[in-house]
């Protein structure tokens, strides 16, 4: 495997793996646990809240942007490509619908004023599950068909040596 490649195969694998690290991290276990720890209120939650996702929404997009990127330098396979493609427009429609939605919400709520009801929280937490399962596929996706191509380049170069 060239080392342009291999390099490219790195910067596709490694965030992907980061990423769902991230979001498994974050999402599934810090989000949920801070609300049950001793002296947390709803306010200050919601405050933290806002703060831990809005990094956490930088670094996505920064893993997103090298996957990415490394995906269109190496040429993926389709499928793969696809699997980044749903990852990427789940990322995208949180970014600029979903978390700027909740955080009207939470600055409601932070002021004292009730928050109208509705369905985002839910449908963050339905992408995230979505995007978390994706983000795992893609990884061992990558992986693999990255262990092929230089399974494949071996196996050419080892031929050349013996003719």
């Amino acid at each position: 495997m060239s080392r342009s490649h291999s390099l490219g195969s790195l910067l596709l694998v490694l965030p992907l793996f980061v990423w769902a690290g991230l979001v498994a991290g974050i999402s599934f276990l810090e989000a949920p646990l801070k609300f049950t720890a001793p002296n947390i209120t709803v306010p200050l939650g919601l405050g933290i809240g806002r703060i831990v996702f809005a990094a956490l929404n930088k670094a996505e997009l920064v893993l997103a942007a090298l996957a990415a990127g490394s995906a269109l330098y190496l040429r993926v396979p389709a499928r793969l490509g696809f699997l980044l493609a749903v990852v990427g427009g789940i990322l995208l429609l949180q970014t600029f619908w979903l978390l700027p939605g909740l955080d009207v919400r939470a600055q409601a709520l932070l002021a004292g004023r009730p928050a109208p009801p509705n369905s985002l929280h839910l449908l963050y937490i339905g992408l995230e599950v979505v995007k978390l399962l994706g983000l795992l596929l893609a990884g061992g996706a990558a992986h693999h068909w990255a262990l092929q191509v230089a399974r494949s380049q071996w196996l050419n170069r080892k031929a050349k040596q013996v003719a």
